[in-house]
């Protein structure tokens, strides 16, 4: 019989940290879990507790030597180090240990690789793989000479290792470019909505909170859910009908977590300002999580980062049927927070309410006569608002509304004035 079974790369988890112990322990067991994701194994853990990284080989030489021989005992392929090393470490933890060396963001690239489906975000992945890559040209020679295939190799993780800086950023340059045009025809579609009448929010979170069962629960939109870190990358975007036969628009986003290379930014940065060009955030925080406080603070600092905060946020404590106990779950950075189960449908229904409540805070009443044959926007007008008068005159529709959010205007001419004499461009 001929043993077909696919067998796992086997690798130890390195980690240094000047902090709490158990900390160090939280971080590895989120890089256990990507491990996991990237289709490897976990086999141990090696905690090395030291103020800052040793610039030479991370941990220090003697802890290197430790490594190499709990590697040699385990047979492991390799290790993962809890950070990016740097073109000397990378080299150097190489030289001693003589097994593959890979890094914290090596490992998120590979996922995202794998992970990618659109054309967008295939491009994505590959400017930020080539970007570490040419960052990194002199100190991976020898960490990935040995790959027979595993993390570090999907993607343009093929490339020759003798690839050239220039011809790197020739392609770098190609990748801009053409990320650059779909950039541009995401920005129209995306300009599209905002000036629609329907209010956006994006769904934000740590990476595995529930974003996506989320968003499948409340609209049926059949996005992928995995119990798996970065399950889905592209956002997407659906209707969700509100109480009193409101409507918005709800997208999904690329989960975010605790090291999140900056090459990733860079490269997701027009899928990631879904976030900022939206009018309220659905921040979905995973209420089973041990480091809940601490993932939401990854989020509320990415965030900062994009400049995405500075409008209304509510908060859903995620997975309540697998959190123990019933203590009420709270974010003062929120307009609103509460418990739900994404799977289960607990607190969905105050979700809906609470995003209608925050598009009816900011009001503007419309009086308008609208002509009969543009009495189709009568629709629109129930869809994103309350009608407060209807009547049907000789010269037409005479209607009074109160609407949410952004001003009033008619899709078919921006600029038209309404009877009050204000502009609802």
């Amino acid at each position: 019989m001929i043993d077909t079974k696919i067998q796992k790369e086997k690798y130890i988890l390195v980690c240094v940290y000047g902090g709490a112990e158990e900390l160090a322990e939280a971080s590895l067991e989120e890089l256990s879990d990507l491990t996991e994701t990237a289709g490897a194994e976990s086999i141990g853990r090696v905690i090395q507790l030291m103020e800052h990284p040793n610039p030479a080989t991370y941990v220090g030489k003697g802890k290197a030597e430790e490594i190499r021989e709990i590697a040699g005992d385990l047979g492991a392929d390799g290790i993962i180090c809890d950070d990016e090393l740097s073109p000397v470490q990378m080299r150097n933890l190489s030289d001693i240990l003589e097994i593959k060396v890979i890094d914290r963001t090596i490992l998120i690239l590979d996922i995202f690789a794998s992970h990618a489906t659109t054309r967008e975000g295939k491009l994505q992945v590959e400017m930020a793989q080539l970007r570490y890559r040419a960052s990194h040209l002199g100190g991976m020679g020898k960490a990935l000479s040995r790959l027979g295939g595993g993390i570090g190799t999907r993607g343009p993780g093929e490339t020759k290792l003798e690839t050239d800086r220039r011809v790197i950023r020739r392609r770098i340059a190609a990748l801009s470019g053409e990320i650059g045009r779909l950039k541009q025809a995401r920005d129209i579609t995306r300009h599209k909505r905002i000036n629609g009448l329907v209010p956006i929010a994006a769904i934000v979170g740590y990476t595995n909170a529930g974003k996506s069962t989320l968003l499948n629960t409340l609209t049926a939109a059949e996005v992928l859910e995995e119990d798996k870190l970065f399950a889905t990358l592209d956002p997407t975007t659906r209707i969700l009908s509100l109480p009193e036969g409101m409507e918005i628009l709800l997208t999904d986003t690329v989960g975010f977590i605790n090291k999140l290379p900056h090459n990733l930014i860079d490269a997701f940065r027009s899928t990631l300002e879904e976030a900022v060009y939206a009018d309220i955030l659905i921040h979905v925080v995973d209420l089973s999580d041990p480091q809940i406080q601490m993932h939401m603070k990854v989020v509320y600092d990415t965030l900062r980062d994009l400049e995405a905060l500075g409008k209304p946020v509510i908060t859903v404590f995620n997975k309540a049927d697998l959190a123990e106990g019933g203590g009420a779950a709270r974010d003062p950075l929120a307009e609103a927070s509460f418990r739900i189960s994404a799977k289960t449908g607990e607190g969905l229904e105050r979700l809906k309410e609470a995003l209608r409540d925050i598009m009816l805070m900011k009001q503007e009443r419309i009086e308008e006569v609208i002509p009969y044959a543009d009495a189709g926007r009568i629709d629109d007008i129930r869809k994103r608002g309350r009608l407060l008068k209807e009547e049907y005159e000789a010269d037409g529709i005479h209607i009074c509304a109160v609407m949410p959010g952004k001003k009033y205007a008619d899709p078919m001419n921006p600029g038209k004035t309404n009877r009050a004499g204000r502009n609802n461009s």
